[in-house]
């Protein structure tokens, strides 16, 4: 009589959940994030810049009285600004967590501010998909640094019509320039390797009464300048950044609700 052959039953992957935390006020964490964070059966990763350091990103699950779960691991995203080191180190990630999916567990990544607004979790995303097709991920949106920002500071974000633009300083004070003629509000993302380039930028514009500054939004150790030009010389955070308003851009005539073009912008279309 032939054996039979029971065949092991397959095991269903796991499920990645980008875990929007907020910019650093426990109080910020969603609903929807706080019911994940309290389940005991998944694993925890969150993203480091050495692992020598906790993340930023734990730092305030563990602040907003979380405990870490039985299982881990934290994923190591450099600082730097080489293309290839980066690379290395996504694959490297998404890999990782790709393994803890096969086994059948979900798993959260921890990510300070919102999942989908230049976080490190776009990028584990994108790789891990590149690995595995099938892939089943969400995200759980959360309050942006801009927005615990605005709100700290008691100035909106934007008004009735007014343009908007998120812009990582990191794209050189020709471009921001250009931006203040086009935009009612920049918010300036990571303004720490420019930021005397941008006080002097502003002071030039006359826009520097315009201007606030804050660092670690929400967070223990936030800060909150209004004299801008005061931190001129001086070191800031990496998780800091400039709203700036410009009250003097000139706009179109509303007509229904919308804007209507300048002369000058009906030109320039006309002479493309």
């Amino acid at each position: 009589m032939t054996e039979l052959q029971v065949a092991s039953p397959t095991v269903a992957p796991g499920r990645l959940f980008g875990v929007s935390l907020g910019p650093g006020d426990p109080g910020l964490i969603t609903r929807s994030a706080w019911a994940l964070l309290q389940r005991r059966d998944v694993v925890w990763t969150y993203p480091v810049r050495s692992l020598r350091k906790e993340g930023y990103a734990l730092d305030i699950a563990l602040r907003a009285g979380l405990t870490l779960p039985a299982q881990h691991q934290p994923l190591l995203f450099p600082m730097t600004h080489d293309v290839e080191k980066l690379a290395r180190h996504w694959l490297k990630a998404a890999e990782a967590v790709k393994a803890l999916l096969a086994t059948g567990q979900d798993v959260l990544f921890l990510v300070e501010g919102d999942a989908s607004t230049y976080a490190s979790f776009c990028y584990l995303a994108r790789v891990l998909r590149e690995l595995d097709a099938e892939a089943k991920i969400d995200i759980v949106p959360g309050v942006t640094s801009f927005n615990a920002a605005c709100a700290r500071l008691q100035m909106p974000l934007s008004e009735q019509d007014d343009t908007i633009a998120i812009v990582p300083a990191a794209y050189g004070i020709a471009a921001v320039e250009r931006m203040l003629d086009d935009f009612d509000t920049l918010v300036l993302m990571k303004v720490k390797p420019l930021l005397d380039d941008l006080i002097d930028l502003l002071e030039r514009r006359g826009l520097l009464p315009h201007s606030r500054f804050i660092e670690k939004a929400g967070s223990p150790v936030e800060r909150i300048v209004h004299d801008v030009a005061a931190l001129k010389g001086s070191k800031v955070n990496y998780l800091s950044l400039l709203l700036v308003k410009n009250p003097n851009r000139e706009r179109g005539e509303i007509i229904r609700g919308c804007r209507k073009k300048t002369t000058i912008e009906l030109e320039e279309e006309t002479q493309e």
